[in-house]
């Protein structure tokens, strides 16, 4: 599937493709997305649509540089991804080594998975490759939650936030019923009844998680019209529970614990 070609997010993948033609790639991205949302593909497409020989600025999916790319097998392509529960020190500092080396084709790619649990140490080493890129790299990090990332590393990227239409949808669903379920003051065996409807397996957890988180955030931002029955600091503890059932989920903890267990916080 070529770059421009993708089912979703056309404006930022036209976006991206017009900087490649014009030659006005930058040397940092962040690409933003709820778990549910494979951001991991749309960056081997921008991988692809930069380096095809054939189609530059959108891809071919035939030339050898694209075929290597999706069968994971390019040469100049570093994928990082999280050890546990984060990406650590030493999995960047092997990341700067490998960006040192001269690429067998025009420029060096890397993909740093699970970005926003880059340690503060990682993040501050990494941060000196973005002050000082080696040339021609790039250097695209996936994240669901870039305020988990540094200010300055932040500052030295191109941000792009993806959505996903249908799974969005499915995300707002089970989350509104869990959060008027909560509102109404119901119990918890009731609760449980409505979690049998939506969560099914952890994606369906980490759809839920999302589609909670961005009822919380319309509430800080004012953009729910609820917002003045909830106080800010109720609001901020209920995203920070979200959080950690977030990252109970990512240390593989049993999804269904882990959304019980977070219904429970916030109900109680």
């Amino acid at each position: 599937m070529a770059l421009t070609r993708l089912n979703s997010n056309k404006k930022i993948a036209e976006r991206i493709s017009s900087a490649i033609v014009a030659g006005n790639v930058l040397h940092a991205y962040i690409i933003e997305a709820d778990s549910c949302v494979d951001k991991l593909a749309f960056a081997l497409e921008f991988c692809k649509a930069l380096m095809c020989t054939e189609k530059i600025g959108d891809g071919c999916d035939g030339c050898i540089n694209c075929r290597k790319i999706d069968h994971g097998n390019y040469e100049d392509l570093y994928v990082v991804e999280a050890d546990g529960m984060s990406v650590k020190d030493d999995q960047i500092s092997k990341l700067q080594e490998d960006l040192k080396k001269k690429p067998m084709g025009s420029r060096n790619l890397a993909i740093i998975k699970d970005a926003d649990t880059t340690t503060v140490r990682a993040q501050n080493r990494l941060l000196k490759t973005l002050e000082e890129p080696f040339p021609g790299t790039v250097i695209i990090l996936l994240s669901e939650n870039r305020e988990n990332l540094l200010d300055t590393i932040k500052s030295r990227c191109v941000i792009y936030r993806l959505e996903d239409v249908e799974a969005g949808s499915f995300n707002q669903e089970s989350a509104e019923a869990v959060f008027s379920a909560l509102e109404e003051g119901k119990n918890f065996h009731e609760i449980k009844g409505i979690l049998s409807t939506y969560l099914k397996s952890r994606e369906d957890a980490f759809a839920l998680l999302d589609g909670l988180e961005r009822i919380y955030e319309g509430f800080l931002l004012g953009t729910d019209s609820r917002r003045k029955l909830h106080r800010k600091e109720e609001i901020i503890r209920c995203i920070e529970l979200i959080e950690e059932a977030r990252r109970d989920l990512i240390a593989k903890v049993n999804y269904q614990y882990a959304v019980k267990n977070l219904v429970l916080k916030i109900g109680g």
